[in-house]
């Protein structure tokens, strides 16, 4: 077979994983290959970057003509041009960064009278990025404060056995947990059958962006199969039964629920979020199945940023998986960086004086500085909705243990495999 033919076969493989990322929509007749110099997609600053671009529709070379624009990650290109495509192939050079950063290469075709865009990011020198987000000098005693005044809180739950999710191998069961004064929470605590005194690890799970009813609950049963306790979770106080109508309201009322009360850190929406995933915590930890001394955290995106978020609150956690996390150096966006997801620099008027106080005291990277657990992160360069800016800026930042799983041409989204592969590294870290 092939040197092509392999390539090929290998990016119809990942289209196939990746049904969901915008690079490679599900069923596609075209595809988009795109074949950085370096292996790893990572240069040294200084250093040029050359990517081969090809086409393909029905499998078969296509020669058009394809627009491109280059531009620093998530920012406005500064460079644009054309190329034509022989033989379906063509090489670009993305020229180089002098500082640390992403670039990214943005692809457009006209095939047939239909528009088709692809993108790719390549590095520089990317492990010397470096966090725009100072920390507060109150930053530590500040959450001390405040964690302190809600353990005043007496726990308070109900729980309900979900029969229609239990099955053979776990039990499932709907918790209604008061996280602060004001606040509840759900979430879906699953767990093995059979369930001994003293004998389990406990997984907390908190949930991506958006108001929304909590999805795939069940979608990871090797968690309770390894004999693990696993929390899945929303933050807002909605029961998950709610029908998708009752959501739309919902969401049509509060969307923006990460700008809401940014003006003071006291007030943000998030800080009963922060302070209920310690409770969580609480929780988990009050059940006499727990083992006494197994604790993981994890999450993608939001959930991501949450667990990284409660690794560094809560000295009860000893293991932290993270991908892609959000709320990560919020603020960069101020003087033209890149920002990460909510990216408020796409709305006039949000970097005033308080909000960026506020952000501060919310933001990822100053908790990444006081994790002391070791920590697992995955992140991919093509994301655009948390920027691999922003990941290494988190990365770069971690002082504890910790292992990463890069994975470059991922959007904002992880495989099955790399999935099970973060239960693999909390079950070998297990005491």
């Amino acid at each position: 077979m092939t040197k092509n033919k392999v390539l090929l076969l290998l990016f119809l493989a990942i289209m196939a994983i990746s049904s969901k990322g915008k690079n490679y929509p599900y069923r596609s007749d075209c595809l988009w290959v795109t074949v950085p110099d370096h292996t790893d997609w990572l240069y040294k600053t200084g250093e040029e970057a050359k990517v081969e671009i090809q086409f393909y529709k029905y499998g078969i070379p296509r020669d058009v003509e394809v627009e491109y624009s280059i531009g620093t990650d998530l920012l406005k290109s500064d460079k644009n041009g054309k190329v034509k495509l022989r033989n379906g192939r063509a090489v670009i050079n993305m020229g180089t960064s002098q500082t640390p950063g992403f670039r990214d290469l943005r692809l457009t075709a006209k095939v047939d009278d239909t528009t088709y865009t692809h993108h790719v990011k390549v590095g520089f020198s990317p492990e010397k990025i470096k966090p725009f987000t100072q920390e507060p000098k109150d930053f530590l005693s500040y959450w001390k404060e405040a964690l302190a005044e809600n353990q005043k809180i007496p726990m308070e739950y109900t729980s309900e056995k979900v029969e229609e999710m239990c099955d053979n191998n776990q039990d499932v069961f709907l918790i209604k947990l008061r996280v602060d004064r004001r606040h509840w929470l759900y979430g879906y605590l699953l767990t093995p059958k059979n369930m001994k005194e003293g004998a389990h690890p406990i997984v907390l799970t908190p949930p991506g962006a958006g108001v929304k009813t909590i999805k795939e609950v069940t979608s990871r049963p090797y968690y309770q199969q390894e004999g693990m306790i696993r929390f899945v979770t929303e933050i807002h106080g909605l029961r998950p039964t709610l029908d998708e109508k009752d959501f739309e309201d919902v969401r049509s009322a509060f969307s923006e629920y990460l700008e809401m009360g940014l003006d003071n850190p006291d007030h943000y929406y998030m800080r009963h979020v922060y302070l209920g995933l310690v409770r969580c915590i609480d929780f988990l930890c009050s059940l006499p199945q727990w083992d006494g001394k197994n604790v993981a955290v994890m999450g993608g995106s939001q959930g991501g940023a949450l667990s990284l978020i409660t690794a560094a609150l809560d000295d009860r956690v000893t293991l932290c998986v993270a991908n892609h996390p959000a709320l990560s150096d919020m603020a960069a966006g101020s003087t033209g960086q890149t920002s990460g997801y909510p990216h408020f620099k796409k709305e006039e008027g949000m970097y005033t004086e308080a909000n960026m106080r506020t952000m501060a005291y919310y933001d990822v990277v100053n908790f990444a500085r006081h994790i002391t657990c070791p920590s697992f992160l995955t992140w991919g360069f093509n994301d655009n909705t948390c920027p691999p800016t922003t990941s290494y800026a988190v990365w770069n930042t971690l002082k504890c243990e910790k292992e990463c799983l890069i994975t470059p041409i991922n959007e904002h989204w992880t495989s099955d495999a790399t999935n099970r592969k973060q239960m693999e590294w909390i079950k070998s870290r297990l005491k």
